[in-house]
């Protein structure tokens, strides 16, 4: 059985999207994968073919880049969501110049208004040195913020490291 909503936290190629995905297959349920992400590049476009390989026909993808809400409020509530990953959603809303008090707490409410249980991958960017451009520490601040959100609406908050979990907040199923 899965927890309501769970927020999965790592550094980058930490494991934690395998992981998160791992997860749910445990679950042995359909799910919908929400995808976030934007393909800029050929790195970025690798990058999603590995993420998309290992995911059979159990799962279902919904690209989404910024409004999260309609798909969360359309699944069905036996169908299990993972939403890989808020922080490129946030960087989605960043580059739309979005206002990101009011995007984050349309996101909150979609998860609290969500019927399956959710997963939420996000990155920890809080661990390196200050950067050195007022964008990326406003990036960094955000994301620390949405970080801080998304781990007090989850039942289960989880630390990636080396692919190995580290629980912060409630336990693992």
């Amino acid at each position: 059985m899965l927890p309501k909503g769970t927020f999965v936290l790592g550094g980058a190629a930490s494991g934690k999207s395998q992981w998160a995905e791992n997860l749910i297959i445990s679950s042995d349920l359909n799910a919908t994968y929400l995808a976030t992400g934007r393909i800029y590049d050929s790195e970025t476009e690798v990058k999603v073919d590995i993420h998309k390989s290992r995911r059979d026909a159990r799962w279902h993808t919904i690209e989404a880049p910024l409004d999260l809400g309609p798909p969360l409020a359309a699944l069905p509530p036996e169908q299990p969501v993972l939403i890989d990953c808020a922080t490129m959603w946030l960087s989605n809303q960043m580059m739309e110049d979005a206002d990101l008090g009011t995007a984050q707490a349309t996101l909150i409410t979609a998860l609290r208004n969500c019927a399956p249980p959710w997963i939420i991958v996000s990155n920890e960017v809080g661990h390196g040195i200050v950067p050195d451009n007022a964008l990326a520490r406003r990036f960094r601040e955000a994301q620390g913020r949405l970080n801080i959100a998304l781990a007090a609406e989850a039942e289960l908050a989880v630390l990636v490291v080396a692919g190995l979990p580290q629980v912060l907040k409630g336990a693992l199923p």
